[in-house]
């Protein structure tokens, strides 16, 4: 090889990706590893990869931050649609991994490479949302995933990593975790049994606070603006700290089984303090500001928003026009959704907004009327039965 070929290795400093950057030097290749980050990466952990990147042969390493990208073209319309997989699951994973292919797409086409190795497994969601991200953004470039094409098993890639002088300590867990600002999924152990829940010592954060309390988020057009008073211009920090008052009391936790975009049912657990919390709050918030058919069509799309990230069609062209309806349903909803926390639960409390409908002077739902008389409301009650006394009046066996 006159030339060596170019390739941009999505590391993520585990073993697949790890492996990946090896071999593929061995082979001749020139090594870019690029770390995406859409939130989840501690600063310790990604000084660790950079080390192990140049440890395994890459001759760069980049960590491409599009945490804010993320936020602003992805988790902002999740909380405006309180986007939840099968009335459950926050999604988090697969919105993340579209925002880390697309960072790697772009890096790819900006040095010139001439392919893009990741290290998903042919059995599973991540292999279509990376694959197609690319396929579409970088064009002509070669893509490489090893661990799929060759079936390799963890144990092969530590002993090749071991026989090529890299102390591979990727001890086999009986969970695997991965965390983001969105949630940390949660795969393994009692979740391959679908008789099981998992235990207690399957998840990463615990209960520390016994205590009940109040959280107040406040949003102004369907954003958070601030946490129990005090303001944030920078919406991940807004997250971060409702994950921090969450955690405390491990709210979030649940397991989910849904259809896998190549067929088969997946099972995850997971723990999602923030999400559950900021979409629970939006969604109490939205109750008291929209009008019925705002809320019903706006559940409409949304369904199809969060369907479409998680099978990996953020790309479709749709997809602005469905943020368009989104955004332009939060004009109205700003003011501040009251919650009490407890161990392992919370619940809503109420509102308090400049927009709230159930401040109208027409009346007060079950006390007293004031837009309407007596004889009125008992003339709209007969006009709404005329179709089921005209259907019954012709088909009185049918009743019920």
């Amino acid at each position: 090889m006159d030339k060596k070929k170019k390739v941009v290795v999505a590391f993520s400093g585990g073993l697949d990706t790890s492996y990946t950057v090896m071999r593929l030097k061995n082979e001749g290749y020139e090594v870019y590893a690029a770390c995406a980050n859409t939130g989840g990466f501690s600063a310790e952990q990604l000084k660790k990869n950079e080390e192990n990147a140049y440890k395994l042969g890459a001759v760069q390493y980049v960590t491409l931050d599009v945490t804010q990208e993320y936020y602003e073209k992805s988790l902002k319309y999740m909380i405006f649609g309180n986007v939840l997989r099968n009335n459950c699951y926050p999604i988090s994973v697969s919105s993340e991994r579209i925002f880390q292919a697309i960072a790697i797409a772009r890096y790819a086409r900006e040095i010139g490479a001439d392919a893009i190795a990741h290290g998903s497994t042919g059995a599973g969601n991540d292999q279509i949302r990376f694959d197609m991200t690319f396929l579409v953004m970088a064009p002509g470039i070669e893509i490489i995933t090893l661990t799929r094409d060759e079936k390799l098993s963890r144990q092969e890639e530590v002993d090749y990593l071991n026989a090529n002088g890299f102390e591979a300590d990727f001890t086999k867990l009986k969970y695997s975790y991965n965390v983001g600002i969105w949630g940390t999924s949660i795969c393994g152990g009692e979740l391959l049994d679908s008789t099981q829940g998992l235990p207690e010592e399957a998840y990463l954060k615990h209960v520390t606070n016994q205590k009940e309390s109040t959280l107040k988020i406040t949003f102004e057009k369907g954003e958070i603006v601030a946490v129990n008073g005090e303001k944030f211009d920078d919406k991940i920090q807004a997250i971060q700290k409702i994950e921090e008052i969450g955690a405390s009391y491990a709210i979030g936790r649940d397991c989910n089984v849904g259809d896998t975009i190549i067929g088969i049912k997946g099972r995850v657990g997971f723990e999602a303090a923030a999400p559950k919390l900021i979409i629970e709050a939006h969604r109490l918030l939205e109750k008291s500001t929209l009008s019925k058919w705002q809320q019903y069509w706006k559940d409409q799309v949304a369904q199809w928003y969060g369907m479409f990230l998680h099978e990996s069609q953020y790309l479709e062209p749709v997809m602005p026009d469905i943020e368009a309806m989104l955004t332009s349903s939060q004009r109205n909803v700003t003011g501040t959704a009251i919650l009490k926390l407890r161990p392992l639960g919370f619940e809503t409390v109420g509102v308090d907004s400049e927009n709230d409908l159930l401040k109208s002077k027409l009346g007060e739902y079950g006390e007293m009327q004031r837009g309407w008389t007596a004889d009125e409301a008992k003339g709209f009650i007969k006009l709404t039965s005329t179709p089921l006394r005209v259907y019954y009046g012709i088909h009185p066996d049918e009743q019920r």
